[in-house]
């Protein structure tokens, strides 16, 4: 067997927290409540405060709140959803869960999040809302597309799934539209010890229509008032992240001082750091660009650096994205070609970013001569 890398990407098992986790799994196992019960009550109202909005909906991944939130807003067969080519292709079967579809709008070249010019020449008369997706932890230029959505009486729905704790200039994320979606999938900023997911909204009746839709479309036990789905956070899980919320600042603040050293140490280097264009970001990952990309992930991996490509395809150029007939979005396509996300987490110890940060350094692309 290879030996493991000496900086590894990220380790999913529970560090300092471990003690608040095995109380909150043990409360949970003691009560012998395992479904929508009091634990998911109290972190929906913790999470909704944390976030900065009034309201959150735990449900059972990222993919779903979107979903939900779409079908809870009307939107179905025969609308469009405009959104991102880059990113987890989730984003985009999201729409097509809901029965939308989504039309792509290619990215910013320096953001790589949704370029609003790109979204003002897709705009077409069967569209009904945008889904920007706020980046490895940067948002979206929010201020330019409430514009756009403004102007054509269009929704607004914040894919999170990267972006807890987040803010978009000033404005907490997923507060800005009519609601955001956040996975909890256990890679997250906040992540539970398996899926789960949450919808925040300030609009009181959208929550309500969202917690019914969530569970079958329930109005009580034995009434379904409409056609529902099965995504209920669990108690376990809503007792691990409970666990985990008060630590989240904490951890937020230690991935901007990783990336803050990144930075530094990555100046004049051979590769393109993303650049920072809104404070808000919170770092979910660490990307950088080169068009050498797989000799330099050889070079890491060599010197034990384990590095992750976030995303290698756009969306539109996924198969399962066929029957949505997408256009191709070259910006998009081309950072596919050329991103490689580096090691960055809470854990993540300073002179392991040097060590990463001197091995670039090191790093000496091939030159192809004629």
């Amino acid at each position: 067997m290879p030996s493991p890398p000496r900086v590894p990407f990220l380790s999913l098992a529970p560090g300092a927290d471990r003690p608040l986790i095995d109380a909150a799994i043990a409360r949970v196992l003691d009560r012998g409540w395992f479904v929508l019960g009091p634990e998911v009550e109290a972190f929906e109202q913790e999470f909704a405060a944390a976030s900065g909005a009034a309201h959150a909906v735990g449900v059972g991944n990222g993919t779903d709140a979107i979903a939900l939130i779409l079908r809870a807003l009307g939107i179905g067969a025969g609308d469009e959803v405009i959104t991102t080519p880059l990113s987890a292709a989730y984003s985009a079967l999201a729409v097509m869960m809901a029965g939308a579809r989504p039309v792509f709008a290619d990215v910013d070249p320096l953001r790589l999040t949704i370029d609003p010019e790109q979204i003002a020449g897709v705009i077409g008369p069967r569209t009904r809302a945008i889904l920007p997706v706020h980046l490895y932890g940067q948002p979206a230029d929010m201020t330019a597309i409430e514009r756009l959505a403004a102007r054509h009486n269009l929704a607004i729905v914040e894919d999170c799934c990267q972006s807890h704790l987040a803010t978009a200039a000033g404005r907490p994320a997923g507060t800005i539209g009519a609601a955001g979606a956040f996975s909890f999938y256990p890679t997250k900023n906040l992540g539970a010890l398996g899926d789960g997911g949450a919808i925040v909204t300030n609009d009181r009746t959208l929550a309500e229509r969202i917690k019914r839709l969530r569970n079958g479309g329930q109005t009580d036990r034995s009434h379904h008032l409409e056609p529902g789905v099965n995504s209920r956070l669990d108690e376990m899980q809503a007792a691990i992240l409970r666990a985990r919320l008060p630590r989240l600042p904490e951890w937020t603040a230690r991935r901007r001082a990783l990336a803050a050293r990144y930075r530094n140490r990555l100046a004049e280097s051979p590769v393109d750091v993303l650049p920072e264009l809104d404070a808000g970001h919170v770092y979910h990952l660490f990307v950088v660009r080169t068009a050498a990309r797989r000799d330099l992930q050889a070079h890491l991996a060599a010197r034990g650096i384990e590095t992750l490509i976030h995303y290698p395809v756009s969306i539109p150029r996924q198969p399962a994205l066929a029957s949505a007939d997408p256009a191709d979005c070259p910006v998009a396509a081309r950072a596919c070609d050329e991103i490689l996300s580096l090691p960055l987490h809470p854990a993540l110890r300073d002179d392991s970013v040097d060590e990463v940060a001197a091995a670039v350094h090191a790093f000496e692309p091939r030159t192809v001569t004629s």
